[in-house]
């Protein structure tokens, strides 16, 4: 008979873990909270069904270090990782070393609860509505969002794409449309699901 899935919560913060505890609770979801990386380790050999939600920036081990450790016992769990505002490109390190989704805070609970729900679900395949919207975007948008991928400043966009500043805004504001996204983290973290990577370079 297959384990119950459960959601291992890793938070440094004790509020933090009471509150998502309760919020797991109240949606039925089974959620266990440990209050270092350190102490889920202890417990994480063997697991086998559920999902890990941790927060990227913790004393001793963050968030990535973690999901390293953690795949390196050969547990294969998706991540979710929680960012504070001013992480995101901490949190794009995250996904870049397999976190499944990145959430930054203050997010929705509705929001974690649908992470936590496709998670756990596991499905591998790429969700098609969402490339959908990458196949919306020109060639041109495209390379703007894969240089936004990789951390770069507009200005430094229009330079690689012999463009102006104003057009990369313009090609910025058109790609946040297409790919239905509210705020940059959002975008990011799309670009990301949806296979987008940071241009090569040589």
């Amino acid at each position: 008979m297959a384990s119950e899935p459960v959601v291992h919560v890793i938070d440094d913060d004790d509020a933090v873990r009471r509150s998502l505890a309760f919020l797991f609770a109240s949606a039925g979801v089974k959620a266990r909270t440990y209050d270092s990386p350190a102490s889920f380790l202890k417990a994480a050999a063997g697991l086998s069904a559920g999902c890990i939600v941790t927060d990227v920036r913790m004393p001793q081990m963050n968030g990535i270090e973690l999901m390293r450790r953690v795949r390196e016992m050969g547990v294969s769990l998706p991540v979710i990782v929680i960012t504070g505002h001013g992480d995101v490109p901490l949190a794009v390190e995250a996904m870049k070393a397999s976190a499944c989704d990145f959430l930054e805070k203050p997010f929705r609970d509705d929001d974690l609860l649908g992470a936590v729900r496709a998670a756990l679900k596991s499905a591998s395949a790429a969700d098609p509505e969402l490339q959908g919207r990458v196949g919306q975007l020109s060639t041109r948008e495209r390379q703007v969002l894969e240089g936004l991928v990789a951390g770069q400043a507009n200005k430094v966009i229009a330079r690689a794409l012999g463009i102006s500043d104003r057009t990369v805004e313009i090609y910025r504001a058109k790609v946040m449309s297409k790919m239905k996204a509210d705020s940059f983290a959002e975008l990011i973290r799309l670009a990301l699901k949806a296979g987008i990577s940071a241009p090569a370079t040589g």
